[in-house]
């Protein structure tokens, strides 16, 4: 489940575009959506879609997927109980047809669409759900970060089968985002069980495997996955949505994910007409306003809710010098860090002016969570960066140029991140000669994403610090299994026992307090607080928020794009 507001993303706009001029002079118009707008039309059927994915899946088996590479493969297979309205930002059916709750909201009860299939035929019922929580989430021996989310103050929900169409759900507290967090997705007992049984579930459905195993209820299946190359996906031939007439959706019947993990390759083969749609990064603007299609559309979708920080490792059981987690375990030293990162510049000069510098776990498109004066801002300041580090010990003792800390260590590190992002790549550029200028060596390394993953969710935890980012969620509690310290992605120092600072301990406390108070605005309140924490200990270095940008040809009826994802997707279709 990604890391998701329950509340409607508002977009402000006078005009259905404004006038964007690039760098090398060109003008093109960024037309500006507004959710109001969305109403899709009678479609027709038919047709295929190109599009690109930005790496091979790690594995097939969303359970374990937490990494984009695989949630964009698997997204669209398998459905939850529930889905979110873009239109609305609220949670509607999706599995369940209804469901009801009790007066205390500590039972709910969710009715299941009868007749439903899986993908190769066999009957969905309520076992499937059972199955899915009480054998896969709940099961500790399975990594999966929905444990996380579906933790109500360290206590499990019961899940119990009442009937074959009939789920009950009885939870230790009132749980506010329950809703919204049953569209987590629900895996077929009849494919899955056996592996359990096994124990070879933590390896099951790898990318190795016969793309036909893999049963969901989504609107697509698996057709084909040549690695490096293709993912293939025909519609789902047991999917229920249907359309106002009663025609089978997605309108659309195939779509091909184009594996591309260069974005310039990627840009090239959209420029080329190979794919219909993609997403862009700010210096790719200049490039869209060189091809001067008038059959081309760039949507400005506002800020984006996913983020991009540099961190440190502070677990203790990592494979790294005992003198450089000492080091990094200080907020002191993280705090001079970023003051030390020119968040300006780069949101200038990466981004070229279409983004603006981030203090704080969360952007501007988490409305009403986000407010700017709540969190500390770091501005970059060299001077600010030294005066720190020399308060804790941190000394050009030698007159070599490079500070070095009481124990005469030299201050040096590696920094990664994943090769092919050149945004990425051009901001650990900018830190390593910016930390150059206060005494720091930096030596910086991109290396393949899925390695840079297994890096940082794996034993032996083998890097020291890593430009990297996070999807972003609509609710704040999404996040539990970044910021509770027994989380899978509190990637500093992931699956703690006990929390290992009081500060750590402070926000295990929020986000559960947060995820049990009903009252909407107390909520805003107790995850600020948590924000606000986080942005002062700084365990992540926040550096910038740049606007989500999309480039489509002007081919689809029913294109509804939003931060978020896209409005009723399964009712686009080719005009032509």
């Amino acid at each position: 489940m990604p890391y998701i507001l329950a509340l409607v993303v508002i977009f402000i706009a006078f005009l259905p575009f404004h006038l964007l001029r690039s760098p090398s002079g060109e003008t093109i118009n960024l037309v500006k959506v507004n959710p109001e707008d969305f109403n899709p039309l009678p479609g027709k059927e038919g047709g295929t879609l190109y599009f690109i994915l930005s790496g091979d899946p790690k594995t097939l088996n969303p359970a374990l997927a937490q990494e984009t590479t695989s949630t964009a493969v698997l997204g669209e297979v398998f459905s939850g109980l529930t889905r979110t309205d873009l239109k609305t930002m609220k949670p509607e059916p999706d599995l369940a047809e209804r469901w009801e709750v009790s007066q205390d909201g500590r039972v709910w009860t969710f009715y299941l669409r009868k007749g439903l299939r899986w993908s190769d035929g066999t009957l969905f019922t309520a076992d499937d759900v059972v199955f899915t929580f009480n054998e896969v989430y709940y099961n500790d021996q399975i990594p999966t970060s929905a444990r996380d989310i579906f933790t109500v103050k360290g206590k499990k929900i019961k899940v119990e089968k009442v009937d074959d169409s009939t789920v009950r759900f009885i939870l230790p507290e009132p749980f506010a985002p329950f809703l919204n967090a049953l569209s987590v997705e629900i895996l077929p007992k009849h494919k899955l069980e056996k592996h359990i049984k096994k124990g070879t579930f933590n390896t099951a459905w790898n990318v190795a495997t016969d793309p036909k195993e893999i049963v969901g209820t989504g609107p697509w299946v698996i057709k084909e996955y040549v690695k490096g190359q293709r993912i293939v996906f025909e519609r789902n031939p047991y999917y229920w949505e249907k359309d106002e007439e009663r025609r089978t959706l997605p309108y659309i019947k195939r779509k091909i994910g184009i594996i591309v993990s260069e974005p310039d390759t990627a840009l090239l083969k959209f420029k080329n007409g190979e794919v219909d749609y993609i997403g862009l990064r700010a210096q790719d603007i200049q490039f869209i306003a060189r091809m001067r299609r008038p059959d081309v559309k760039v949507f400005d979708l506002g800020p984006t809710p996913s983020t991009t920080f540099l961190v440190f490792n502070q677990n203790p059981n990592s494979k790294i010098d005992q003198y450089k987690l000492r080091w990094f375990t200080s907020p002191i030293f993280r705090r001079a860090i970023s003051h030390a990162i020119d968040r300006e510049g780069i949101s200038y000069l990466v981004y070229n002016g279409l983004a603006e510098p981030l203090y704080s776990p969360i952007t501007p498109a988490n409305r009403p969570y986000f407010k700017k004066d709540v969190f500390p801002e770091y501005e970059y300041n060299l001077e600010k960066a030294k005066e720190l580090l020399k308060s804790i010990g941190f000394e050009d003792r030698d007159g070599d140029g490079i500070l070095e800390d009481h124990k005469g260590n030299d201050l040096k590190f590696t920094l990664i991140t994943n090769a092919g992002n050149k945004e990425r790549e051009t901001i650990g550029n900018i830190i390593k000669e910016d930390l150059k200028k206060i005494g720091i060596e930096v030596h910086f390394q991109p290396i393949d994403f899925n390695s840079l993953v297994s890096r940082l969710t794996a034993p032996p935890y083998e890097w020291e610090a890593v430009i990297i980012g996070l999807t972003g969620s609509m609710d704040p509690h999404f996040g539990r299994n970044v910021w509770h310290s027994s989380g899978q992605l509190h990637m500093w120092n992931p699956r703690q026992k006990e929390p290992a600072t009081q500060w750590e301990k402070k926000i295990n406390e929020l986000i559960d307090r947060g995820a049990t108070e009903i009252n909407f605005e107390k909520r805003v309140e107790i995850y600020r607080e948590m924000y606000r924490i986080i942005s002062e200990v700084q365990p992540m270095i926040y550096i910038a928020t740049p606007k989500s940008l999309l480039a489509s040809y002007d081919k689809f009826g029913n294109l509804f794009p939003t931060v978020w994802g896209w409005y009723e997707e399964n009712r686009l279709f080719i005009k032509e």
